[in-house]
């Protein structure tokens, strides 16, 4: 059942159009990516899902019902890219300020805020103030922050800026850990190795419009050419066949691309016929990377030659 539904939203601006009918929903408990490069319409989006801005067309349904912002806003965590901490206040004192302001009893926000602190390694920064922290640290902060009510949805939005590697697989256990119990979680970020690694379904909005709805491993399969690796013992003198064609070489590796209406097997079998041993063969899909940066190069050329021809 999804949690999140977006109808036909439009948001425009004097002079643009910053969100252009765009439709998806968000299964519960799954971790989703809003991906698209800069002003592209994500933080309009997010805006409008988290009710600060309302959408000028269309309707948001949160846990199937129109969104109420004033009923719903509780029920959200909010990690914007941008910093939002009172620098000059202590943390613990922070923590426990904003944690009230979101409907939690002192004694509880107080054992929250303490589970958090503990476990994100953070116990010793309790009268520390926001301004004496590094950007990683602070971020860290942000997180504790979002999550420590136990919102339906937490939005991060570049959640690992300035983290070291260390603390970024120590969020990110974090973010499966509340997928895990059925927080539904929409990550918003510029790096697609991440989002490989964490995201279950991604959007890619571009220019206002969605261009890219599905599964991680959906998408990869959709945008394949027929590309494969494969690692012989040794390399015959030369390479002639119908089937495919090699379009690199290292070592006693090759990557070769199946021609139309041919099969892995014959690949397979014109080495065998040439009595070399394979000793590794496997499909090569694109990085989401590679498809982003062809989907919104794709969607920038569409929108010039539409400009030239007005």
């Amino acid at each position: 059942m999804a949690l999140l539904e977006l109808h036909h939203l439009k948001k425009y601006y004097a002079t643009q159009k910053a969100v252009d009918d765009i439709s998806f929903s968000i299964e519960k408990g799954t971790i989703f990516g809003l991906l698209g490069p800069n002003g592209a319409g994500k933080t309009t989006l997010l805006r409008m899902i988290t009710g600060i801005f309302f959408p000028d067309e269309g309707q948001i349904n949160f846990d199937g019902v129109p969104f109420n912002p004033l009923n719903d806003i509780i029920k959200i965590g909010y990690m914007p890219e941008e910093r939002g901490l009172y620098k000059k206040m202590k943390i613990g004192e922070q923590a426990l300020y904003l944690a009230r302001l979101k409907g939690l009893g002192k004694a509880e926000a107080m054992e929250k805020i303490k589970f958090w602190f503990k476990r994100l390694e953070m116990e010793s920064w309790w009268n520390k103030k926001v301004e004496d922290l590094s950007k990683g640290m602070s971020q860290k902060l942000q997180f504790v922050i979002t999550v420590l009510h136990e919102p339906k949805l937490i939005i991060l939005d570049e959640p690992f800026s300035g983290l070291d590697p260390l603390n970024a697989n120590l969020i990110k256990d974090e973010i499966y850990g509340l997928a895990q119990r059925g927080c539904t979680v929409i990550f918003s970020t510029h790096r697609m190795e991440q989002v490989e690694e964490i995201c279950d379904h991604i959007v890619l909005v571009n220019l206002g419009k969605k261009v890219l709805d599905g599964t991680v491993q959906q998408i990869k399969q959709d945008f394949k050419e027929n590309k494969f690796s494969i690692q012989l013992s040794g390399l015959p003198q030369q390479v002639n066949s119908n089937a495919f064609e090699v379009i690199d070489t290292l070592a006693n590796k090759l990557t070769v691309k199946i021609n139309e209406g041919y099969r892995s097997n014959d690949v397979l079998q014109y080495f065998i016929q040439q009595n070399i041993n394979i000793e590794a063969y496997s499909e090569i899909l694109p990085s989401l990377n590679d498809i982003f940066i062809n989907l919104v190069e794709s969607t920038h050329a569409t929108t010039r030659s539409f400009q030239n021809i007005g």
